[in-house]
């Protein structure tokens, strides 16, 4: 296995904060890495500094000669007036190849991504469709490591299930920064945490994500049985130091050097230890005992002609915990809008107990103003807060939630996206509820404050309704999860793997039902019908292109027989990905000219 990117004591400081100090670290072949940390520990900045876009304080990097390192960050960016056929053709533009092939390569990255039209305008796509395609320019890039920001952010379930299954079969590298904790467990063989709890700021373990979480605890368990061992002995030299002065006078030069380094090494010990801290989260409910929060009956909705919602009925009580499934643009925010009376149901009614107390987290944070202070953000002019009833001061509420007290005069544009939804969180807790709906709370934040956001939401004694894409938090928090189609069906289901097997079947009935109207391979119309110039041109070469694909995939077979590597696992693994690489790219040619000689008919 052989090395891409060498970080040797690498160091990274803004102003008089330090990211990271001293950072070493490798990334090889074959390595599927997960990246975690908590908010603001330089996880974005570290992944910059590899792909050679940010700068170093210090420290030296290595990168293999020839090796190509694309970064897919987590803000997708694109061209004014941009196609989607166009972005990936620039994304070849340095290829040594025709014109024509990179047209071709592009149709075929397209096809594989699921886009059906490839003339449509980047700015027409939903934030969904936005991803794949910033993950799609990356991928026909080839890379050898590819370093991705929060690569699942804007994808819903079944886009990120679909982003896994295309990780699992990539020939290249890659370190992925993401809090989706069923993504990691599905995807990686090895787990990278950025984090000054650790001596070298960061802890490593081979396996997937269950296997770091054991290993960590472990090294954390032992990381603070040593500071108890440490304590013992540094009281015993104190004790002998603090001794009468003839015994001072006893005493050796090397011990009384070696006590005080021993009380410094506690130090850092002890600090690192207490920087394991995790935000106090706990929402207040009002303690209303009635049965009957909220009860819709026969909700019906549709925006744009389209029927979201049809004949849905939801009962909330006490201890209710739904969970809103469904992809992008099904409904759910429609579906949260229409039951806090923010939109009328074109049928049905909902009903409130009196004087319902609803307290709503917003996914957009239109309610957080970005130009007040983290003070006025948390308190507003006072200097304490009203949490059930007791006055807490301002530093010590903004300690609950992991802010320092020389964060309080930043302004809240200044604080990273998970700071910002740490702010949400403290203000709901503020605010007595009967029902908490929470519209993507898990965005931006770090892993830590997930299992405590968690915690607290199976700990509230009122009812919620979460939607998320964390598969994890809701399985872990869901009594019930309703799934919407975003045809107008709704169904009900105990987890998301029932719900992501029931799409399955949805999706392989619809698929069985299409095929009978698809048009076979190499038939159609003489006449040019809908396609643009670029389309009738790669029609022309289609067959051509996907005979030199097949002999690849042939030379690829061909080249897993050979008995030279049979006793190299690591070369005979290579070969077969190549092998599955080659039969995806003829079987993505032929979709790609069945839906040319659609189009042309």
């Amino acid at each position: 296995m052989g090395v891409l990117v060498t970080c040797q004591n690498i160091s990274k400081h803004f102003g008089t904060r330090t990211l990271f100090d001293g950072l070493s670290i490798s990334f090889s072949d074959d390595e599927r890495i997960g990246f975690l940390g908590p908010n603001g520990a330089g996880k974005t900045t570290f992944l910059k500094i590899v792909a050679d876009l940010e700068p170093t304080d210090g420290g030296e990097i290595s990168r293999r000669r020839s090796a190509r390192i694309v970064f897919l960050q987590q803000h997708d960016r694109f061209p004014i007036g941009a196609t989607v056929t166009s972005v990936l053709v620039d994304a070849l533009s340095h290829q040594p190849m025709e014109a024509y092939e990179r047209d071709t390569q592009a149709a075929i990255m397209l096809t594989r991504f699921g886009f059906e039209k490839p003339d449509q305008l980047v700015s027409d796509l939903s934030g969904g469709w936005r991803k794949r395609l910033s993950i799609a320019r990356a991928f026909i890039q080839e890379p050898d490591l590819l370093l991705m920001d929060e690569p699942t952010n804007h994808l819903d379930v079944e886009g990120i299930r679909w982003l896994e299954q295309a990780l699992l079969t990539v020939p290249f590298s890659f370190v992925a920064v993401s809090h989706d904790r069923y993504f990691l467990e599905n995807v990686t063989n090895r787990v990278i945490e950025l984090n000054p709890v650790y001596r070298d700021g960061y802890f490593s373990a081979s396996g997937n994500y269950s296997t770091f979480l054991e290993k960590r605890a472990a090294f954390l368990e032992s990381q603070q049985a040593q500071e108890a061992s440490l304590a013992n002995i540094v009281r015993r030299e104190k004790a002998f130091l603090m001794s009468n002065a003839k015994a001072r006078r006893t005493k050796s030069k090397s011990r009384i050097e070696e006590a005080h380094r021993l009380q410094d090494e506690l130090r850092e010990l002890s600090d690192r230890n207490s920087r394991a801290t995790v935000a106090n989260i706990d929402f207040d409910g009002t303690g209303r005992k009635s049965k009957k929060l909220l009860d819709a009956k026969g909700l019906s909705k549709s925006l744009g002609g389209k029927l979201l919602f049809d004949d849905l009925s939801l009962l909330l009580s006490p201890g209710v915990r739904v969970g809103l499934l469904g992809a992008n643009a099904s409904g759910k925010t429609t579906l949260i809008r229409v039951l806090t009376g923010a939109l009328p149901p074109d049928k049905g009614s909902v009903g409130l107990a009196e004087d319902l107390k609803i307290v709503l987290f917003d996914q957009n944070r239109e309610e957080l103003p970005q130009d007040v202070t983290l003070r006025w953000a948390l308190a507003g002019e006072n200097k304490t807060v009203d949490f059930r009833g007791r006055p807490i001061h301002i530093t010590a509420w903004a300690k609950m939630f992991l802010f320092s007290t020389s964060q309080l005069d930043m302004p809240v544009s200044d604080l990273s996206g998970g700071e910002q939804a740490r702010i949400l969180i403290a203000r709901l807790m503020l605010q007595p509820a009967d029902v908490l709906i929470l519209d993507e709370p898990t965005n931006d934040l770090d892993i830590t404050s997930l299992d405590v956001l968690e915690e607290s939401l199976i700990d509230f004694p009122g009812a919620i309704i979460l939607v998320t894409h964390d598969r994890f938090m809701l399985d872990r928090v869901s009594t019930e999860i309703l799934g919407l189609d975003g045809g107008g069906r709704v169904g009900k289901y105990v987890n998301c793997e029932q719900w992501q097997s029931a799409q399955s079947k949805s999706v392989g009935s619809n698929t069985s039902e299409s095929k009978r109207d698809k048009p076979k391979k190499g038939k159609g119309a003489n006449s040019k019908g809908g396609l643009t110039a670029s389309e009738v041109s790669e029609l022309k070469e289609m067959e051509a292109t996907i005979q030199a694909a097949e002999e690849h995939a042939e030379a690829c077979l061909k080249a897993t027989e050979d008995p030279s590597v049979g006793s190299d696992h690591v070369e005979l693994q290579k070969r077969w990905e190549a092998l599955e690489a080659s039969k995806q790219a003829v079987e993505a040619l032929y979709a790609r000219w069945e839906a040319l000689e659609a189009k042309r008919s």
